[in-house]
C-alpha cells in the first residue's frame, strides 16, 4: 500500500539512463523531478530576468563599479559606451537563460547554456574580490553589504548551473 510520500519519493516515474553496460537505470521520483524542473526554470527566471534589466540606465550604472575595479573586464569601458556594456552582458544573459530553457527539447543546447553560466557566476563571484567596499565590519564580524549582499547569491545560482550542466548532459549523452 502506498502512503503519500511514497507517491513523492519512491515511485519511479522515469530512469537517468538506460541500463549501458554496469551501470543501472536509477529511478527518479516525483518528488526529484519537481525539485529538478523548479531548479532548473528559477534559474532561467533570474538570468532571463537580470539579463532584460541590463537593458535599462538603472542596471547599466549599476554594474560599471563592477567591471571598472576588475582587472579582467575594466578595458570594456575604454571601447564600448556605458549602455553597450550593460547591453552585451544583457544579451549574454538573456541567450543563456534561452539556452538553458531548451532543455526538453535540446539538452546539447542546454547543456552548452549552462556551461555559459557556471562562467558567468563564477565571474561575478570574482568581482566579491576585486570591488572594495562589498564587505563591512559589523559587531566584529566581516559581511556582505550593498551589491556584496546581491552578488553573494551567485554562489547558489552557480550550484544550480553546475546541476543543470551536469543533467543536460546526461540527458544529451542517452539521447544520442
Amino acid at each position: 500500500m502506498m502512503t503519500p510520500t511514497s507517491l513523492l519519493v519512491d515511485r519511479p516515474t522515469t530512469s537517468l539512463a538506460p541500463a549501458i553496460g554496469f551501470v543501472p537505470a536509477l529511478p527518479i521520483s516525483r518528488l526529484e523531478k519537481a525539485g529538478d524542473f523548479v531548479l532548473r526554470y528559477s534559474l532561467v527566471l533570474i538570468v532571463l530576468w537580470y539579463g532584460v534589466f541590463k537593458f535599462t540606465p538603472t542596471e547599466a550604472a549599476a554594474i560599471k563599479p563592477l567591471f571598472t575595479n576588475s582587472p579582467l573586464f575594466a578595458w570594456l569601458y575604454d571601447v564600448f559606451s556605458l549602455r553597450s556594456v550593460a547591453n552585451l552582458v544583457g544579451t549574454t544573459e538573456v541567450l543563456l537563460a534561452g539556452l538553458i530553457a531548451l532543455r526538453p527539447v535540446a539538452p546539447r543546447l542546454s547543456w552548452l547554456g549552462s556551461l555559459g553560466a557556471i562562467v558567468m557566476f563564477l565571474t561575478t563571484l570574482s568581482f566579491l574580490l576585486t570591488t572594495p567596499g562589498l564587505f563591512k565590519l559589523v559587531d566584529g564580524l566581516w559581511v556582505p553589504g550593498g551589491a556584496g549582499g546581491f552578488l553573494i547569491k551567485d554562489l547558489t545560482l552557480l550550484g544550480a548551473a553546475l546541476y543543470t550542466a551536469a543533467e543536460a548532459r546526461r540527458a544529451a549523452m542517452y539521447r544520442s
